[in-house]
């Protein structure tokens, strides 16, 4: 287990973990990290690719459309390790993560979860997570491998804030080092520590209780129909009381302090599965000895997410995106709306009750597949935004996208074209998710 406590008044060890840090993050040009699980994928005749720096099956023996409508029809496993899992403990854990996401964490319920968005000052989406309430005193907190090409020049800029929110003056080293952990981790690849200590020092330790630790534990997602059976087989704990983003810790297929959150990618009813990472392998071939489980890749989750009408970080959503622009509103706590705490919280709260330029949308279209980047352009041809994902939906059978449009051009239905290899085709703006969400919520 990576431990590293961040507190005030601790400044030799902190020094020393962000040491730590470093040789754990940064990785040679063109050598990629593995995951627990990566042997295993090779063993299964996982196509290995590189993805946000990992090396990461693709898909296996089965093609991705197959593996794809697998999962939409049974269940599959999926590799998420190169997550990042963060406990963050201390009575103002709570206090330190809305400082810097949109989320209202204080009215989650115990072992409640909810996404929420890292935003900058101009409201843009630095990344989204995952944060749980736990009942045993701690968040857990799953965020993005995907940002990883992010300068730590714009991340230091947003330090700065962090010590300023709650009274100005005297910067907080805790609340620094939160924010700072958790951007160093996100951004695993090509962080800069060379200004540091220099940043550092101007800090003045000013008492505040928070505390990271980081898991070194490897993340499975079990995503289907049948995932519920499957997983019940190795759990005494009865999974009908686990309902969407709901999680608890629990021995699963003899393998103790797993942790198990229902929730997935996939639109699918699903869990993820914290295990240790000694134990990763165990608990895949654990799962894989029912016929209805199948590993699964990179292309796979891809689809499955879009047809859910999901975002990926860097496609869909990235720092030059508003919440609102983006049709995230829901994930802004109504309190945080009022008192305005959140970076960017002058910028989008306003967006809510007035109007953007710009709104993301589904699409349906026919012809040749519609991709990112692809222009979406009025009847009369002139261009109105772009597609920022798309793929042909193996359950629809049809080609489905996400991009973003002038606001004019949002409402569903509104008939649209997309330029497709040159070729001018006919699309139409869609309600999302394009295939019905089937998460479990216990009626």
């Amino acid at each position: 287990m990576i431990l590293l406590r961040i507190t005030a008044n601790r400044w030799g060890f902190l020094r020393g973990a962000f040491d730590v840090g470093c040789r754990l993050a940064s990785t040679s040009e063109g050598v990629l990290k593995r995951t627990p699980l990566y042997e295993f994928h090779r063993d299964q005749g996982g196509k290995m690719v590189e993805f946000a720096g990992w090396s990461m099956p693709v898909q296996y023996k089965d093609s991705h459309i197959s593996s794809h409508l697998h999962t939409r029809q049974h269940c599959s496993i999926f590799d998420v390790s190169h997550m990042l899992q963060t406990k963050v403990h201390g009575k103002d854990g709570v206090k330190f993560m809305e400082s810097m996401v949109v989320a209202d964490i204080a009215e989650l319920k115990d072992n409640q979860g909810t996404l929420s968005l890292f935003t900058n000052e101009k409201g843009g989406i630095i990344d989204d997570l995952i944060v749980t309430k736990t009942d045993l005193g701690y968040l857990y907190v799953v965020s993005n491998a995907g940002c990883a090409d992010k300068d730590s020049a714009h991340m230091q800029k947003d330090l700065w804030r962090i010590g300023e929110i709650n009274g100005g003056g005297d910067k907080t080293l805790g609340q620094l080092g939160l924010y700072f952990c958790i951007s160093l981790y996100i951004k695993l690849n090509r962080m800069v520590f060379v200004t540091l200590q220099a940043k550092m020092s101007e800090f003045k330790a000013s008492g505040h209780d928070a505390d990271l630790e980081f898991l070194d534990y490897a993340l499975i997602a079990l995503q289907g129909p049948a995932s519920a059976r499957v997983l019940q087989a190795g759990m005494s704990d009865d999974l009908t009381k686990l309902t969407f983003m709901t999680s608890r810790i629990s021995k699963v297929f003899g393998i103790p302090e797993c942790r198990v959150t229902r929730c997935g990618y996939t639109g699918e009813d699903g869990v993820e599965i914290s295990v240790p990472a000694k134990h990763a392998v165990q608990l895949a071939e654990s799962l894989l000895k029912d016929n209805a489980v199948k590993m699964a890749g990179l292309g796979a989750r891809d689809s499955l997410r879009l047809e859910a009408g999901l975002c990926l970080y860097g496609n869909d959503i990235d720092e030059n995106t508003t919440p609102v622009e983006a049709s995230l509103v829901w994930t802004i706590g109504k309190r945080r709306r009022t008192t305005l705490d959140f970076p960017g919280a002058s910028v989008v709260v306003p967006q809510i009750k007035g109007k953007t330029t710009r709104k993301r949308v589904g699409l349906l279209s026919e012809g040749p597949p519609v991709r990112q980047h692809t222009p979406i352009l009025s009847h009369e041809g002139r261009v109105i935004g772009e597609v920022t994902s798309g793929c042909p939906s193996p359950c629809l059978k049809q080609n489905v996208a996400m991009g973003y449009v002038e606001t004019e051009f949002s409402k569903v239905g509104t008939p649209v074209k997309v330029e497709v290899r040159k070729k001018v085709v006919d699309a139409v703006v869609s309600k999302m998710p394009f295939v019905p969400t089937r998460y479990y919520t216990g009626k």
